[in-house]
């Protein structure tokens, strides 16, 4: 099982802060894939967002594994 974190405008897309996914393994891309089939507005963000595991940025071709924290952060704008 790994935990998704969602910030900002993605929280609102999905409608939820947090949730359980019940895998032992993917990449971030697939999760990536998978959260924007799943959810409808989440695609616009997928190019763009930043991923952490555990704490710490991923790139597309990292491993998710049971028991890891994913946070799925949109771009951020302000001035």
């Amino acid at each position: 099982m790994i935990i998704i974190k969602y910030f900002a405008r993605l929280k609102e897309i999905v409608g939820k802060s947090e949730e359980q996914l019940a895998v032992e393994s993917m990449t971030v891309q697939e999760l990536i894939d998978c959260t924007s089939f799943t959810y409808e507005g989440f695609s616009a963000y997928a190019s763009s967002l930043h991923v952490a595991i555990n704490e710490e940025y991923a790139k597309p071709n990292d491993l998710i594994v049971a028991g890891d924290v994913v946070a799925f952060i949109p771009p951020v704008s302000g001035g």
